[in-house]
């Protein structure tokens, strides 16, 4: 056979973060054909296409967001379903993965590991298997005594075989920061946790379970390596504990201050400071409430939406543009009010790298809910306010609404969805998905200098 030698194509070859967002889309997926079976929904013939997808997308998102009661419209099955989704969505499909591919004592491949390191954040491909085995070790371990904490309480309403399940199903719900509740059996359709506004136990648990969820893998593993030594975390743990103790402490101080004459007024004053607690918990980015959102102040709405926006700690369950995102901007705007060389915490610089990639996530998320808000307010009219907490719930995988959800026409809902998609995957992750190509030669162009501020 005479001729040039036929060339080997080569196969193309997926990067971490495309099959990490190719991996949430097929998950999507298949939780809707799950809850579009007829055992899964009250509704005769089955959920629509358009409810089962946008409830899958919220679980998979770990958001919250829903167009139907989850206690009242899906059986036992379709919870199920939608609890699996949570558990695999917030710690990511590839963990569990992993997980089984561990228990089946199967070796990993330099690929797979690439994969599970992008999806968890963790900061080398080395060690990462015994890491992969703590994150199991403490989500067992965290929900296990969560399930049990509930349970106390909800053993005695709901009998014995259903208060256990209600204990699992509600601290697996809390810990991934998804806010899907069943509580709409309880005291009424998209009640949440407003009958237990009161209840020390209930409140406490679920808002540990969420900042607990919320940390990042890599903040546990530096707490259970250094246990109680300050001095021995990573910059990136200070970090974290720092904007979670002010966050929550600070939130609930404001939240209690602004609906103090609100919400607040003629009751206890125990059930005032755990609802101000819950109130600066959950937005950040659980989603539940044990109190009514729509009849929030304004400032409240407006904490809540700034809450929601900054979300919890990189490689956790949560969602938000994180709070580490938050600290690196507004570290390096003071330093620059300052006119200091470089941003400064805690005894180290953080450098201009982590600075560029911060104000990426945190204007590029901006830009996508204000886009969305805009494009909802085109579509149908809403009042802006609950346009703007919804499509900032949506991005930030927060689950909270002030009620306007199931009243939004089929394109908002698929705005929606693509919101709580971005956020899960990450808004520049997925851009990266669809548009990451083989890098470049470097190329640096000439320099101009424009005016700043």
């Amino acid at each position: 056979m005479t001729g040039m030698p036929m060339k080997r194509r080569k196969k193309a070859k997926l990067s971490s973060v495309q099959i990490i967002a190719l991996g949430f889309f097929i998950m999507i997926l298949l939780g809707t054909g799950l809850l579009m079976l007829p055992l899964a929904s009250v509704s005769p013939g089955g959920a629509s296409f358009s409810d089962a997808l946008f409830t899958a997308t919220s679980a998979s998102c770990v958001t919250g967001l829903v167009q139907q009661d989850t206690g009242t419209y899906w059986t036992t099955f379709g919870q199920v379903v939608i609890i699996a989704l949570i558990q695999v969505g917030g710690l990511g499909f590839m963990t569990i993965a992993t997980l089984f591919l561990l228990l089946l004592r199967r070796r990993l491949g330099l690929r797979q590991r690439e994969v599970v390191v992008e999806g968890v954040s963790y900061n080398q491909l080395g060690g990462f298997v015994p890491f992969i085995r703590r994150i199991f070790l403490g989500t067992l371990l965290a929900e296990g005594v969560g399930a049990a904490l509930l349970s106390i309480r909800f053993v005695p309403i709901f009998g014995l075989g259903r208060g256990i399940y209600y204990g699992v199903w509600h601290s697996i719900s809390a810990f991934c920061n998804a806010g899907f509740d069943l509580m709409g059996t309880y005291s009424g359709e998209y009640s949440s946790f407003t009958a237990f506004a009161g209840d020390p136990l209930v409140s406490l648990t679920i808002c540990t379970l969420i900042l607990v969820g919320g940390l990042g893998f890599l903040v546990w593993d530096d707490l259970a390596r250094n246990k109680l030594c300050w001095r021995r975390y990573r910059l990136q743990t200070k970090v974290v504990l720092t904007m979670n103790l002010a966050l929550t402490l600070g939130g609930g101080l404001l939240f209690f201050l602004l609906e103090r004459g609100n919400l607040g007024a003629g009751r206890p004053m125990l059930e005032q400071i755990l609802s101000a607690l819950f109130d600066a918990v959950t937005p950040r980015t659980a989603g539940f409430n044990s109190t009514d959102t729509a009849a929030l102040s304004p400032g409240s709405l407006l904490l809540t939406i700034i809450f929601m926006f900054i979300g919890g700690s990189p490689g956790s369950t949560a969602g938000g543009v994180k709070t580490t995102t938050v600290f690196v901007v507004l570290l390096h705007a003071l330093a620059g009010v300052r006119r200091e060389r470089s941003a400064n915490a805690f005894g180290r610089s953080i450098g201009d790298d982590s600075l560029k990639k911060a104000t990426s996530v945190l204007y590029t998320n901006l830009l996508l809910a204000l886009s969305g808000a805009l494009a909802i307010c085109a579509i149908q009219t809403m009042p802006l306010t609950d346009v703007l907490f919804e499509t900032f719930s949506a991005i930030g995988t927060a689950g909270m609404t002030t009620g306007i959800t199931r009243d939004l026409l089929p394109l908002s809902r698929a705005i929606i969805v693509f919101l709580m998609y971005c956020g899960r995957v990450g808004s520049i992750s997925f851009a990266v998905a669809l548009l990451e190509k083989r890098a470049l030669p470097p190329v640096t162009l000439p320099q101009e200098q424009i005016t700043i501020g």
